[in-house]
C-alpha cells in the first residue's frame, strides 16, 4: 500500500496533521514511538478547545488566575477574566488525539523512525517495528515531519534541522496537595527567578489532582533537578508524592525553512513553532500540524511541491507578530534578577493584564485600545532604561 502521506510523530503537531488529511479522504499513516511523555505546563487557551473540538473529559483543571513572581518574592495575581485557561495531562491528552486520528482512518504504527529512502515512486519511510524490532517500509507521496524538538527527521533532511536553539524543560508531576496559602488548584504560579532558571522560568501548574511543577533554561551547567526541588520547596510541595519526571528540549525559534521542495514537510516543534517567552506549545504545535496538513493536501492535489511551502506562509501569517512581540519581550526582561523584577512589576499594569491575556486567549494582538498600547511602552521604556525603581507599578 502506498499512503498519501506519512505522518512520522504523533504528539499533538502529528495526530492534529494526521486526522485532518484522514477526515479530507487522503490515506494517512502515523508513525509514533508511544511511551514518552513529553514535560509539559498543560496548559491550552479557549481557542485550542474550540478550534479543535476538545471535550471537557480532557480538561483535569480550569485555570483562573495567574501569578507572577518576582526574585524577592513580590507577586501580582492576575485574574483570567471571561473565561478560563484549560489544563490537560499529555500522557492522557495526546493519546486522546492519536486515537482520535485512528478514528478518522489514520493508519497507526508504532516504532522508531529511521531514515527515508527515495525511488521512483517516491519517499519509503523506513522504522523500526517497536514490538519486533524489525526494519519496516512506509511507501508514501509526502512525509510530515512531526518528531519534536530534536527531529530525526529534520536533521536528516532539512538545512537547519540540526541547530534550532532550545531550552531544556524538565518538570516532575507531583500529587497535589490540599488548597493552602501557596497553592492554589485554581491558579498558575509563574516564578522569574534566577535561582530557579536563570534565562526562563519556573512553574506550578494544577492538574487536578496532580500538578506540574517545573523549569526551563538553556543555560548549561544548570542542574534542573536541583533547580526543581528549590522551586518545590518555595511552593510548599518538597513533601508531596512525585509521581514522574521528565524532560525533553523545548526550541525557541522556527525554522526558516519548513519544506524540501519535493515530498517533506516539517510540522510543530520540528518546524520550531514554540512561543518565545511564554514557552507555550501545544496550541502552536496543533495549528502547525492543522497548516501542514492543509499544505499537503495542496501538494496532493495539485501535483505541485511548492504547495507545501505553504504551511510556514500560514503560520506566520497569523503568528509571526506575535512572536517577535514575545522574543522582545524574552530578550529585554529575562536577561537578569534586576530586569525580572521589573518585569513583575508591569504585571500590576491593569492595561498589562487586560492586553496580555486577550491576546493569549485568542491567539492575535489586541489593536483595538490604542493608548493602553503607548501607557504600556512608555511604562517599558521608564523601566529599560532605570528612570523608575524596580518596584514601580
Amino acid at each position: 500500500m502506498t499512503y498519501d502521506a506519512v505522518v512520522v510523530g504523533g504528539g499533538p503537531s502529528g495526530a492534529t496533521a494526521a486526522e485532518d488529511l484522514a477526515r479530507a479522504g487522503k490515506r494517512v499513516a502515523l508513525l509514533d514511538r508511544a511511551g514518552r511523555i513529553k514535560p509539559c505546563g498543560g496548559a491550552i487557551p479557549p481557542r485550542l478547545i474550540v478550534d479543535f473540538d476538545i471535550p471537557d473529559s480532557q480538561l483535569v483543571a480550569r485555570i483562573t488566575t495567574a501569578r507572577m513572581i518576582s526574585p524577592t518574592g513580590r507577586h501580582v495575581d492576575i485574574p483570567i477574566e471571561n473565561g478560563f485557561v484549560g489544563m490537560v495531562d499529555r500522557e492522557h491528552f495526546d493519546e486522546f488525539l492519536r486515537a482520535r486520528a485512528a478514528r478518522t482512518g489514520a493508519h497507526r504504527h508504532t516504532g522508531t523512525f529511521l531514515r527515508i529512502e527515495r525511488d521512483g515512486d517516491g519517499p519509503r519511510v523506513i522504522y523500526r517495528d517497536r514490538a519486533t524490532q524489525e526494519e519496516r517500509t512506509l511507501a508514501t507521496r509526502l512525509v510530515i515531519g512531526a518528531d519534536g524538538a530534536r527531529s530525526e527527521v529534520a536533521r536528516q533532511e532539512m538545512p537547519g534541522g540540526s541547530t534550532i536553539p532550545y531550552v531544556i524543560a524538565y518538570h516532575e508531576i507531583i500529587s497535589a496537595p490540599a488548597p493552602t496559602g501557596t497553592y492554589d488548584p485554581d491558579r498558575c504560579d509563574v516564578v522569574y527567578d534566577g535561582r530557579i532558571s536563570p534565562d526562563f522560568y519556573g512553574w506550578v501548574f494544577p492538574h487536578g489532582a496532580q500538578a506540574s511543577v517545573g523549569m526551563g533554561t538553556a543555560v548549561n551547567g544548570v542542574n534542573l533537578k536541583t533547580a526543581t526541588a528549590a522551586l518545590r520547596e518555595a511552593a510548599g510541595l518538597a513533601g508531596c508524592d512525585t509521581i514522574r519526571r521528565e524532560g525533553a528540549p523545548i526550541p525557541l525559534r522556527p525554522l526558516d525553512r519548513w519544506d524540501n521542495g519535493h515530498d517533506l514537510v516539517l510540522a510543530g516543534d520540528a518546524a520550531g513553532v514554540v512561543a518565545p517567552s511564554s514557552g507555550e506549545g501545544i496550541y502552536y504545535a496543533m495549528v502547525g500540524g492543522r497548516v501542514a496538513a492543509t499544505a499537503a493536501l495542496s501538494a496532493l492535489v495539485t501535483g505541485r511541491p511548492r504547495d507545501l511551502s505553504t504551511a510556514r506562509k500560514m503560520f506566520m501569517k497569523e503568528h509571526k507578530t506575535v512572536f517577535k512581540v514575545l522574543r522582545s519581550m524574552q530578550d529585554a526582561y529575562y536577561k537578569s534578577d534586576e530586569r525580572r523584577e521589573r518585569f513583575v512589576s508591569l504585571c500590576h499594569d491593569v492595561d498589562v493584564q487586560k492586553l496580555t491575556f486577550e491576546a493569549y486567549m485568542n491567539k492575535k494582538l489586541v489593536t483595538a485600545r490604542p493608548m493602553a498600547h503607548l501607557r504600556i511602552g512608555l511604562k517599558n521604556i521608564a523601566h529599560l532604561t532605570r528612570l523608575v525603581p524596580e518596584a514601580y507599578t
